[in-house]
């Protein structure tokens, strides 16, 4: 995606089945949990670099000994300086005797993290801000160890504020903080409540104090918290945790928005945000990983048995298409396959867009998500022009006129032609904070190959997988593109028109920034409809009022066709002063080609505007209210 967006989270959760020694004796090494919770972690570091967070449970520690552990870190390469330090910490009692790693139960008590159960976690900062307090995991603590908890996820709540509310009217006081500080405490109350509940029933056998605590922890039903917990959750969300008694568990949302995998084996059941990386880091074939279902959770108990149970009613499946088209790593089998279709679905209109001139076209992509696709494309185009060359000779030959001419420049020559044409060149630091001088950074991110295009003979395709605000094309793409100066420029976007705000994980909730958006309010003000965005708002500001299911903004798109809106985000794209003046074409991907290409994940709500639960009505409404009444920031 050349504009960037922060985007969804990343998830792992490893808990060994086995005690340390039997590691130690088989792998060679008690942290072996420990790394293959740092290689799941990194195999996904993709997914959020804003922060990272690990936790650890230990099972049957002494009365007296902490048994559970948190490190988190919010500055650059987050995941690896809290591996390092921890690892530092690990060969620095080792040096000094403190720790054999032979003898298992040195480590056990001497290191924080080496334990049974860890979990991890990788952010990007949708919400919350990006200081420490707002990575996860999240810890709730308690001297019960049934009552403690600590908890991080993939997600986002639409009704944050409603479940704030809820609290309140428990009784509680809660920090308005985040949306995962409200599923933390809702978790936790209900969590209280099953301790009590198990505690008052036991309390008449006249029990042992450990004795009650062990029997607590094995009547604990995990799956009944999630329940009570989650009856007024709106969102997507993968959510996972761990209880200081050794319970743990992981909750997919039921429309199965985010992503979710585990495995299991008599050693180890290990869970992550995406396949491929379970895959790697544990030599698995793909049919040994299984999804976790939408609307179900998973708990492992502290005894090893494990469940996959319902905890909330079901949904229609939407699970998120940009996951497919960008967000998970693109070496998954059937992402990969899913991008080569995405590619290859645009093939016809790229040879419209080039009017069949095979032999003046480059083709390209713009780093490095898209390239998968660009394959796609490529492959597709070269069948493509396989049935044309054959449909040639077969007309030749019957007539008569098959000539070394023609077979050398009609057919043999005109192949697509595919160039290495954009490069990724520096990475734009962070810390500097005045947008002016961001702004000229960012115009050099990307540099070109010179020379990799006929000057003023070549069209020049290049496919980028989705274009959300144009930023990126207006300050730099199309400026360094015009440096070889094509006859034509054509950028491809794998991805339809994202003209509707998300509320499920991937920072894109304020209308005014689409440049789809852009175009269509451009268009109904050139045709004098301003009066359209005045009943637009009334009927937006009705909708949030009433908590109607209803997408008042589909009406802005309604009057124009996609490629009038196509035509206008060029207009809106094409920097102003660039001395270059030939003709540049956007071509968006259709919505139906997309479900055709990912057809088993058709959330499409940034596309469509049919959102999969009733909090996304509420939000792409509050969202256009916000965009009129001028107010920045995030609608839910």
């Amino acid at each position: 995606m050349s504009d960037h967006i922060g985007h969804e989270c990343g998830v792992a959760l490893v808990r060994l089945l086995k005690p340390l020694a039997y590691y130690e004796q088989k792998y060679g090494s008690p942290l072996w949990g420990f790394t293959k919770l740092f290689l799941l972690m990194e195999k996904q570091h993709n997914r959020g670099q804003d922060g990272a967070g690990v936790a650890c449970v230990k099972l049957d520690v002494p009365a007296g000994e902490p048994f559970m552990f948190r490190e988190r870190n919010v500055k650059a390469n987050p995941l690896d300086k809290i591996f390092k330090s921890l690892l530092g910490q690990y060969n620095d009692h080792v040096k000094s005797g403190v720790i054999h790693p032979e003898f298992t139960e040195t480590v056990k008590k001497n290191f924080d993290f080496g334990g049974e159960l860890l979990l991890g976690h990788l952010r990007y900062g949708t919400s919350g801000g990006y200081n420490i307090s707002s990575c996860h995991p999240y810890f709730r603590r308690s001297p019960w160890p049934t009552r403690n908890l600590a908890l991080c996820g993939n997600f986002n709540l639409t009704n944050t504020q409603d479940l704030n509310r809820s609290l309140i009217a428990m009784g509680q006081h809660p920090i308005f903080a985040t949306d995962t500080q409200a599923i933390l405490e809702k978790i936790g109350f209900f969590l209280d409540e099953e301790h009590e509940d198990i505690y008052r029933f036991l309390r008449k056998r006249d029990l042992s104090g450990a004795a009650m605590s062990r029997q607590i922890s094995e009547e604990l039903d995990v799956a009944r918290v999630l329940t009570r917990a989650s009856q007024n959750w709106d969102g997507g969300y993968v959510l996972a945790g761990l209880i200081g008694n050794g319970d743990a568990f992981v909750a997919r949302d039921p429309s199965g928005i985010r992503p979710c995998f585990y495995f299991q084996s008599d050693e180890v059941v290990a869970f992550a945000s995406e396949r491929a990386p379970l895959m790697t880091v544990f030599d698995l074939a793909v049919e040994e990983v299984k999804e976790v279902s939408p609307g179900n959770v998973v708990v492992i108990k502290r005894r090893g048995t494990v469940t996959d149970v319902p905890f909330t009613a079901p949904m229609p499946r939407a699970s998120c298409s940009f996951e497919r088209i960008y967000f998970s790593r693109g070496n998954d089998v059937d992402i990969y396959r899913e991008r080569q279709a995405l590619g290859g679905g645009l093939a016809d209109q790229v040879i419209k867009a080039i009017n069949h001139d095979w032999g003046n076209t480059v083709f390209s992509f713009i780093p490095n998500t898209a390239e998968v696709a660009y394959y796609g494309l490529m492959s597709a185009l070269r069948t493509k022009r396989r049935d044309e060359v054959k449909a040639t000779l077969l007309k030749a030959a019957q007539e008569g006129k098959v000539t070394e001419e023609l077979l050398d420049e009609v057919i043999l020559r005109n192949w697509p032609r595919g160039e290495k044409v954009v490069s990724k060149d520096i990475k734009i630091r962070t810390f500097i904070g005045q947008e002016t001088m961001r702004n000229q950074l960012a115009s050099h991110v990307y540099d070109i190959t010179y020379g990799s295009v006929r000057a003023g003979q070549d069209n020049l395709v290049c496919v980028d997988d989705s274009i959300v605000r144009g930023t990126t094309l207006r300050r730099s793409i199309l400026r360094i593109l015009s440096r070889l100066n094509p006859k034509k420029i054509i950028i491809v976007s794998t991805a339809p028109q994202i003209r509707y705000p998300d509320c499920y994980g991937i920072d894109m909730s304020e209308l005014g920034k689409f440049v789809a958006f852009e175009a269509a309010i451009a268009l109904i003000k050139e045709r004098g409809q301003a009066q359209l965005l005045d009943e637009v708002y009334e009927l937006c500001r009705g909708a949030v009022k009433k908590g109607a299911t209803t997408n008042e903004v589909r009406r802005i798109y309604k009057p124009f066709s996609p490629q009038e809106i196509s035509a206008k985000v060029v207009e809106l794209v094409r920097p102003k002063n660039l001395s270059w003046r030939g003709e540049v074409e956007i071509i968006f991907q259709s919505i139906e080609n997309l479900h055709d290409a990912v057809p088993n994940h058709r959330g499409d709500w940034y596309f469509s505007g049919k959102y999969p639960t009733p909090g996304g009505y509420q939000v792409v409404n509050q969202a256009y209210v916000n965009y009129y009444e001028k107010n920045d920031g995030r609608s839910y």
